[in-house]
């Protein structure tokens, strides 16, 4: 188990659901924690739920600058990171034959999903190897970047899902370059997480349907910190997620038959 006894730690989505929660894990197991949000009210309320013993930012990830100077501020202020959680995300939902591409909404979709997290792990990374230091860095992901699950298929997730796909497979790409680096690497993928996001569709979680495995923020922060104990880089919410990957795999087999391209056994 990763001892976080006096260990700087910096979440980003603080102020509500699974930044939350992992806010108050991390204080709960003893770290120093600074919680980043836009939402200062949202901020404030997680700092009462861990005792007020965590500190706060206020910072637009959605600002293109605005990831690598949170780190740079947060070296400043503490001269060390030991650990960085990119958490912060949005949602989006719309049909691809519907969407306006110019739509601004889907730029901040990217640049808070998938950019802000990869040029956190940037910044960090080269403040550690400046510094001669060691740090661990997790994403916040989601099942959608592996699947299409069947409990979501009519919610218009494309882009969403396309956002957190791509953070996916560039932290992949992250964790190869990484081999000789400074940084652990950790995917956190959950699936249905009673957030204000979903809370928004589903105002009362007893009526979730039962495909969705609706679980707590507090248990996705569960997962996430045992995950990292045990140095997982896949990190997975939900059983039904292995299930939800096999089409995709099924089909791909069977193109390669189809195609004569490669000897496909069963």
């Amino acid at each position: 188990m990763i001892d976080y006894t006096n260990n700087v730690v910096l979440v980003t989505g603080a102020a509500s659901g699974i930044g939350a929660a992992l806010a108050q894990a991390f204080a709960t197991r003893g770290a120093q924690v600074i919680c980043v949000d836009i939402n200062a009210e949202g901020l404030q309320q997680t700092v009462s739920a861990t005792g007020n013993t965590a500190k706060t930012i206020i910072c637009d990830l959605a600002d293109p600058s605005a990831a690598e100077q949170l780190i740079e501020d947060v070296f400043t202020e503490k001269s060390r990171l030991d650990l960085v959680c990119s958490n912060a995300g949005i949602g989006f939902a719309s049909k691809l034959a519907k969407t306006d591409f110019a739509n601004e909404r889907i730029e901040k979709l990217f640049e808070i999903n998938l950019f802000a997290g990869l040029k956190l792990g940037k910044a960090y990374s080269e403040r550690l190897a400046l510094a001669g230091a060691r740090g661990r860095f997790i994403v916040t992901a989601s099942e959608n970047a592996l699947s299409v699950p069947s409990a979501v298929r009519k919610s218009r997730l494309a882009l969403y899902a396309a956002s957190k796909h791509a953070l996916l497979i560039a932290m992949e790409w992250f964790r190869i370059e990484q081999a000789q680096g400074p940084l652990d690497l950790h995917v956190l993928m959950p699936g249905a997480v009673y957030t204000p996001m979903i809370a928004r569709g589903l105002p009362d979680p007893a009526q979730a349907p039962p495909e969705l495995g609706l679980i707590t923020s507090e248990r996705c922060a569960e997962i996430a910190l045992k995950g990292m104990d045990l140095d997982l880089f896949y990190i997975p919410t939900h059983a039904h997620i292995f299930d939800d990957m096999q089409p995709r795999v099924t089909e791909v087999a069977s193109a390669l038959r189809a195609l004569g391209i490669h000897p496909i056994t069963d």
